[in-house]
């Protein structure tokens, strides 16, 4: 895993295989709190998925539960030490369908670990301050992982990542 820029509220970091994925995913899950939201975008099989089951087992979630909500829009894991609520928006077709399931509820509540695979589909739905991940595809088998804080709290988030890290 290479850090490939780290500019105020941005990192960017390079990971050259699955193995970074999986650390990179850990070493977030040691960072993360209840009341925070990542919104997670990039294109189909750039790995969203993955890095989530990675900070999941993290997070102490046994790494065969967690799955793609594709079909069933969320999952939810509380056996790990955060209660954590994965959605993919990617097949509804507007924002008022995710509201309508409910999905603000655990956005707004405070008490969940939100990661939302298309994120950027929801718009002004994701609180304010959220921790934006865009993931792209670097090479075969590598990622580019970009974060972006856009607030107070995901800006700490971020900072904490960047210490254990070992970035300045």
């Amino acid at each position: 895993m290479t850090v490939v820029d780290c500019v105020g509220g941005e990192l960017i970091f390079e990971s050259g295989s699955e193995c970074d994925t999986v650390c990179l995913g850990a070493a977030l899950a040691g960072v993360v709190c209840a009341g925070l939201t990542l919104s997670l975008n990039g294109q189909l099989g750039s790995g969203k998925t993955h890095f989530v089951r990675a900070l999941a087992t993290g997070l102490g979630v046994s790494e065969s539960h967690v799955s793609s909500p594709t079909f069933v829009v969320l999952q939810q894991y509380v056996d790990g030490r955060i209660p954590l609520a994965h959605f993919d928006v990617y097949r509804l077709g507007d924002v008022d369908e995710f509201l309508g399931l409910g999905g603000a509820e655990y956005l707004d509540s405070g008490e969940w670990l939100c990661l939302v695979e298309w994120g950027e589909r929801l718009g002004t739905v994701l609180p304010a301050d959220h921790l934006v991940i865009e993931i792209s595809h670097a090479g075969e088998t590598s990622r580019l992982f970009r974060f972006r804080a856009t607030g107070r709290l995901s800006a700490g988030v971020l900072w904490g990542l960047r210490q254990v890290l070992g970035v300045a």
